[in-house]
């Protein structure tokens, strides 16, 4: 299944898609919206407007709430069905991260959990850099350089990686994705977050 066409829509209706899927997911556990903040990090301020689909989440806050409700980031924009095969054309993906200079990360597919794997297509415009803080522990990011130049940075070392370039890195340090150059620049990145929900309370 695709994920409802979603990119078809815009970022209002997807924030609304988001938010109902939060609060069924907190809902289902029994939380209030102060248990919810207080096991994800979220302030409450931010879980209420998420919920209210009266934000555009950033991805480290999709990050947070889909770990504390045990689901992951792509049950947030994928809703739950049993497993089969997906299929996301080019451009339903779910665009999830806008740069300033026009880059996208657009999360293209995802499993799980326990086990989530994310997967996604990255387009990061002249001057864009996206700095992302670390995702729960164990995490492990894959990435492939198709087009232009990426300068990575994970904890304190940083390396630029030109077309056909991969690395894999722990994402659960603070890492960002970079490009100086004067060209476009578009990347493949695989997450795999191991364990989402152990040791969360039921």
């Amino acid at each position: 299944m695709q994920y409802l066409a979603l990119m078809e829509q815009d970022t209002v209706t997807l924030a609304a898609a988001i938010g109902l899927r939060v609060k069924e997911g907190r809902r289902s556990r029994g939380w209030t919206l102060d248990q919810l903040a207080e096991i994800s990090g979220v302030s409450r301020r931010m879980v209420v407007n998420v919920e209210q689909g009266e934000t555009n989440p950033s991805i480290g806050t999709l990050l947070r709430l889909g770990d504390a409700l045990g689901v992951g980031l792509p049950a947030l924009v994928e809703p739950p069905e049993p497993w089969s095969m997906r299929v996301t054309r080019a451009g339903e993906g779910a665009v999830l991260w806008q740069g300033e200079g026009g880059g996208q990360g657009v999360l293209m597919a995802g499993a799980g959990p326990p086990h989530v794997v994310e997967l996604w297509d990255w387009t990061l415009a002249p001057g864009d850099k996206h700095t992302s803080e670390p995702h729960s522990s164990g995490t492990r990011e894959l990435m492939q350089v198709r087009e232009g130049t990426v300068a990575l940075a994970v904890g304190t070392e940083q390396v630029d990686l030109g077309v056909g370039d991969a690395a894999s890195f722990p994402g659960d340090t603070p890492h960002s994705y970079a490009n100086a150059g004067s060209r476009p620049a578009r990347f493949s990145l695989a997450v795999l977050e191991p364990d989402v929900g152990a040791g969360v309370p039921g």
